[in-house]
């Protein structure tokens, strides 16, 4: 079975959004890419659904013969999802041993933070050879209030305890932040969970009556030592590379190979094997866990272009693109005089190619 990622957060934090940004992202790549809609409530799926949850069950139909509301049918359809996993593990392997699957989640917190069926089900994907990591999606404005930025942290770190599953939290829609405000301190700040004690005067000031239960919140947070952010604009090229990167290095996918890559000589061959169970014999894993560089792969890179000088980014970027097309047009100009010098004149449809 193949590697992949749990897509989950609360509702319009983008999860379907980045679902079919990855997807755009990986067909440029010629990466294979399969993702699963488990929201029994998403009508409007923008990505192409390899596996989609309505074939089995809808949220209306829990509604209407169950007498449910929308929270409660929400559960008995992940329930019923969990008591009939053949239907999901039959389909999954339709998809290939090598296929990388995207489980687009529903919205509800829940889910991700007490319900049991769907860690139950990550249980049973584990046991059919999955390797999964979770991507929880927090919407970056939140950072702009800092008791907003508080329940996030607990959130997320709730998350990473229930579902028990190598895990990034991500700000996600970070190119939107400059419309909320400024922030009270540098972007690093969130993203790396540092002391949360330079909070206290701010959330003081904003919620006087609940400051010393914010600041025990807060050391909860700092003893376990585990929520950290990463940092996402669904739309920026470089900071979609920065996440896949990431998020392979969490699962595990960086370390495998592609299955056409030759083996040293004295391996054992494995190229048959899943891409779950195929080891890396080239790979040096002092590389493949080394700090990931690149453009957007630090908060303060992510700072100065959406946040410090937003502005002037946009107009250089929008300059890049407009000489990118440029070069594209030259190269296609030179290609027809190449095939006018070598064929002579050329029909208006040979023109177009």
């Amino acid at each position: 079975m193949p590697f992949g990622e749990l897509v989950c957060g609360s509702p319009g934090s983008g999860k379907s959004t980045y679902c079919y940004g990855k997807h755009q992202l990986f067909s440029a790549l010629n990466r294979p890419i399969s993702i699963v809609n488990l929201d029994p409530a998403n009508e409007n799926i923008p990505y192409p659904c390899a596996i989609d949850i309505s074939s089995l069950i809808t949220l209306q139909d829990a509604m209407k013969e169950l007498g449910l509301g929308p929270n409660g049918a929400m559960l008995y359809c992940m329930e019923y999802l969990e008591a009939n996993y053949d239907w999901l593990d039959d389909r999954l392997k339709e998809l290939g041993k090598d296929a990388y699957v995207l489980f687009d989640l529903p919205g509800q917190v829940e889910l991700s933070t007490n319900h049991e069926s769907v860690k139950r089900i990550i249980q049973k994907l584990g046991k059919s050879g999955f390797r999964l990591a979770a991507v929880h999606l927090c919407d970056a404005h939140y950072v702009t209030d800092a008791t907003k930025y508080i329940s996030v942290l607990m959130l997320s770190l709730r998350a990473m305890l229930h579902l028990e599953l190598p895990h990034i939290n991500v700000l996600s829609k970070v190119d939107l932040i400059k419309q909320y405000g400024d922030l009270d301190f540098n972007l690093d700040f969130y993203t790396e969970v540092q002391d949360l004690s330079h909070l206290e005067n701010l959330l003081s000031k904003a919620s006087p009556r609940y400051a010393a239960l914010n600041m025990a919140i807060c050391s909860l947070v700092e003893d376990y030592g585990l929520v950290g952010f990463e940092t996402l604009a669904v739309e920026d090229k470089e900071s979609m590379l920065h996440l896949s990167r990431v998020i392979d290095k969490a699962n595990g996918c960086v370390f495998v190979p592609p299955a056409d890559v030759p083996a040293p000589e004295g391996t054992v061959d494995m190229s048959s094997a899943p891409a779950s169970q195929r080891p890396n014999a080239m790979g040096l894993f002092t590389s493949a866990m080394a700090t990931i560089k690149g453009p957007r792969s630090d908060a303060r890179d992510v700072q100065e272009r959406w946040i410090d000088a937003k502005e002037d980014w946009d107009v250089y970027e929008k300059a890049q693109w407009k000489k990118e097309g440029e070069m594209v047009r030259e190269e296609e100009a030179k290609r027809k005089s190449r095939i006018r010098e070598r064929n002579g004149p050329v029909s208006q449809n040979q023109q177009n190619m």
